[in-house]
């Protein structure tokens, strides 16, 4: 049987892909709302996949972003998602929001007050302490974190109201600035937006209950934006419901990004078809000179593999860090 008989084409929910589906794999970058959670994106990417008809593909997020979050989450689909990893330990860019005055026990807007003060900072004051906070910091993550305590989510632990210690990690923040740039220095805020560009396992909420004690004040986080995670930034991204739109139209390869825009930072090393198929075998490739550190190994333009440079320089080798099935 080559075609449903029950629905419109456009609208199939079978189990099989529709005759001319692509494969498909690349880059989705979406446009997270604030309420679902990253696993609750990658379930609509594949019902997305589903619904156009496209063959079954294996879908993974690049970067968990908070419930109460909202921007840029690259989902990878196919042959993408054995870059995920890569992309887990890209650097972030954010936008949030302090508001002064009360810290809750969650360091954002759903969590219940545990502090207040009166204290309320000028914009000369908040630009004053944002040097501390700028290069490799010391940073407590927050006690409703997804991270493990003795095996266990600290956040289950902490709504099960166990005491909960958290360690602390060292993360780097590459740059925090007041958003927008102009405004009163003297006039005293409630509330203030900055922009941070910060390395992997920083926590925006606890960078903001740590900026507000260092105000002599207390705050948390009522705004939180993903603006660009690693290459990927909002420009590219599309909202959940245009996805759908895209994918029933059958137009989803048109939106998607191709494997290497993952791979911006890496330099191409191009391989001729017999070196290519030794690659895909996992072979070492032996004498082809190329500058030390990760490549990626094209044939025609289509990847091959991403590939390790190194060796004696007077036998230099290639070896295979992740292979492409393409």
């Amino acid at each position: 049987m080559s075609g449903c008989v029950r629905r419109r084409p456009g609208n199939c929910r079978c189990s099989w892909p529709r005759p001319d589906a692509p494969d498909v794999h690349g880059w989705l970058v979406i446009d997270k709302p604030v309420g679902p959670g990253s696993t609750d994106v990658v379930s609509r990417v594949k019902r997305a996949l589903r619904e156009g008809g496209y063959p079954k593909t294996k879908v993974g997020h690049g970067g968990t972003l908070d419930p109460l979050a909202s921007g840029v989450l690259p989902v990878a689909l196919g042959e993408a998602t054995k870059l995920s990893g890569r992309m887990l330990d890209a650097d972030k860019i954010y936008d949030f929001t302090i508001v002064f005055g009360v810290e809750t026990d969650t360091l954002d807007a759903e969590g219940r007050e545990v502090a207040a003060s009166d204290v309320r900072p000028t914009r000369a004051a908040v630009e004053a302490v944002l040097g501390r906070f700028t290069g490799e910091i010391d940073q407590v993550p927050p006690v409703y974190s997804a991270l493990k305590v003795d095996g266990k989510r600290a956040y289950d632990l902490a709504r099960a109201g166990a005491e909960v210690e958290m360690k602390t990690r060292r993360v780097t923040v590459h740059e925090l600035h007041i958003l927008p740039a102009g405004g009163e220095d003297r006039k005293e805020l409630e509330e203030v937006t900055l922009s941070a560009r910060v390395s992997k396992g920083t926590y925006i909420r606890s960078l903001a209950r740590d900026i507000a004690h260092a105000l002599d004040s207390v705050g948390h986080v009522t705004m939180l934006r993903r603006t660009k995670a690693g290459p990927f930034v909002l420009d590219q991204a599309i909202s959940l419901d245009k996805l759908g739109e895209v994918a029933k139209a059958r137009q989803l390869e048109q939106t998607l990004l191709p494997l290497t825009a993952g791979l911006d930072d890496i330099p191409a090393l191009p391989v001729t078809p017999d070196q290519a198929r030794l690659l895909r075998q996992g072979r070492v490739l032996i004498g082809i000179a190329a500058q030390q550190g990760l490549h990626l190994a094209t044939d025609q333009s289509v990847p091959v593999a991403l590939v390790e440079a190194g060796g004696d320089p007077l036998r230099p080798e290639i070896r295979v860090v992740r292979g492409f099935n393409l």
